[in-house]
This record gives structure tokens, sequence and C-alpha cells, in this order.
């Protein structure tokens, strides 16, 4: 075992590392350009160019969205050693939606001053600080405390969000109110707000990408890590911080789409294992694919209604991560049954 985990531990060579990276990105590639080819109107096609450029700012906003989502998901579990552990779930996703709408209103004066991403990420940090507070017991987690404090906490800030709303005028929110609450591409984002977006997202990524191997032993428990000489504290305030800053950037410009940071980095085990270095290109390449899919098909879904108006993304990633949560928690609860049972 210790051989097997220690040798987990190093970072790969950079020929493997651009082979795997390489791989995952073609594949997301050919996803992405299928996706193009689906219209609002129903037909199939490649478009004409002025389509084209409105199809391919969806697809990379979802690309972008959906491969942060993913790869904070993979460093949740991770971390946190809870198959059950996502962005969404946790509360980072809501923590964050709450603090970008509260940062559109003029009289924000202090947060417009930090700017979008910055406030974005103080929200979600704060969700997942309440989240752990309560659901510790002895400096431990329980990871099913854990997901019933998240839900609490996505309901609370949904209340909050919606009582705002509802007393106060909506400060120009992209689709209105139940496209900021479940999720969706915005239509009007300015330049900047998707650039500092990517660029968070894009260091974020490499930090887990650079701490992956330390990851695969975090996985294995506190004791291990220690003896293959991993600071196990440290790392996991690395690894919380940045898929919070991450989950919190992608926020920002999507509102709390949920789902995609479960759901991806399972796919991702069925398909390379629990090795983290394989895993997070992987589940990052399979978020941005499910996303592009759930936008071409809200596009498609939309060809049949009067002001071709397409669903927001977040309730159709929902529809598939709802019944997909059920079945990890089932599973989790048979298992656990079963080892108690064996006792």
């Amino acid at each position: 075992m210790n051989r097997l985990a220690a040798s987990s531990v190093e970072p790969w060579s950079g020929e493997r590392l651009v082979l795997t990276v390489a791989a995952c990105a073609a594949g997301w590639a050919i996803v992405a350009l299928a996706c193009l080819a689906v219209g609002s109107t129903g037909e199939i096609g490649w478009p004409s160019r002025d389509i084209l450029h409105i199809r391919r700012e969806y697809v990379l906003l979802a690309s972008l969205v959906g491969a942060a989502l993913a790869c904070a998901g993979v460093a949740y579990q991770a971390i946190l050693r809870n198959p059950l552990a996502d962005p969404y779930l946790l509360g980072a996703s809501s923590g964050a939606m709450l603090a970008t709408y509260l940062w559109q209103f003029p009289a924000m004066l202090g947060a417009i001053a930090l700017g979008e991403q910055l406030f974005s990420f103080v929200g979600a940090l704060a969700a997942v600080g309440v989240v752990f507070a309560i659901a510790s017991r002895g400096g431990r987690l329980e990871p099913i405390t854990l997901l019933l404090v998240g839900v609490i906490v996505n309901a609370v800030n949904g209340s909050v969000f919606l009582l705002i709303n509802a007393l106060v005028k909506d400060p120009a929110t992209p689709g209105g109110p139940l496209m900021f609450l479940v999720g969706g591409l915005q239509t009007n984002l300015r330049p900047a707000q998707i650039y500092s977006a990517a660029a968070i997202i894009a260091g974020g990524w490499m930090v887990l990408l650079y701490i992956t191997g330390q990851l695969n032993v975090a996985t294995l428990g506190e004791g291990e890590a220690t003896a293959l000489g991993v600071r196990i504290h440290p790392l996991r305030w690395v690894a919380l911080i940045t898929a919070t800053l991450v989950t919190a950037s992608a926020v920002a410009v999507s509102g709390p789409i949920g789902f995609i940071g479960l759901v991806c980095p399972h796919l991702g085990r069925l398909i390379v294992g629990n090795d983290q270095r394989k895993l997070l290109p992987l589940a990052t390449a399979l978020g941005a694919s499910l996303l592009c899919i759930a936008d071409a098909a809200s596009r498609w879904l939309a060809r049949d209604t009067a002001a071709g108006t397409a669903l927001p993304v977040g309730v159709l990633t929902g529809l598939l991560g709802g019944p997909f949560f059920l079945l990890l928690l089932w599973r989790n609860a048979r298992s656990l049954a079963t080892t108690e049972g064996g006792r």
C-alpha cells in the first residue's frame, strides 16, 4: 500500500501530463463542435457566420462554467473524503450567487470597489464556513450532517435572494430572478467579467492539478497522509479555498448551476479510477462537455416556444443530478448498513 501510495504522491512527468490533458481536451472539442450545430429553431447543421459567433460564445461560456464546477467537485470530494460533496450541496454556489446578486446594487459601493469576483468568493467562503462550523463535531465532519446543513444553507440563501428581489426592484438581473436562482448562461456579460472569471478558474485549476498527487494520499486518511510526508491540514486549506474561489468565479457569470460538480467526478472514476492526476483533467473535460450538451438541449427545447426563450441550463442539470444524487445517497446508506451489520 505504501509503495503504491508513495508513487501516487509524485507529480506526473511533463509528457504524460500533456498527453492526458490533450486527450481530455480533444474529447471536449468534439462535443463542443457537435453542440455548435444545434439551433434554437430545431435545425441541426452548421450555422451561418453570424449565428456561429453567438453560439460560440454560449458554448465557450458553458464549457468554462462546467469545467470550473467539475474540478471544484473533484477537490471537495477528495479533501473531505465524501463522495457526496459538491459545490452546490455544500452551499458554496448559493453563497456566491447571493453575494453576486447583492454586488449589482448601486448601494453596495464598498462591494463594487472589491470587484464582482472577490465579493462572490467572500459569499461562497462564508457559506462554506457556516456549513463546516455547524456540521463539525469534535474536529470531524459528519458526511450526512454536512449535506443536510448545506441544503439548509442553500434554502436560506435562496429565500434571502427572493425576499430582496420582491422588496427591491431587480437590478437588471439577466433573464430575471429565475435565471439567476437556478443558474443559466447570461447573455449581457461584459468582456471583463468573462476574462476575469476565466483567468481565476484557469489559475485555480492549475493549482489543483499541481496538488493532485497529494490529493491522492488525502483520500486515504490523515494518518496515512502524515506517514507519507503530506501535510494534510495545509493541503485541506489550499484545496478548499482554491475550489471555493473557482466555484465563486463560475457562479458570478452563471448563477448556481447544480450537480455538475457531483456527477462528473463520479463519471470520471468509472473511466480512470480514483487517481486524482487522471481524474481532475477528465472530470474537467466531462463538466465542460456536459454543460455544453445541456446548453444545446435548452436551445433545442426552446424551438416550439413563442418567444424562443431557452430554458436555464440549471433546470436541466437539476433534472439529471437530482436522481443521481439520490442514487449515490442510497448506495452510501446501503454501504454503511452493510459495514455496521458486519461488526
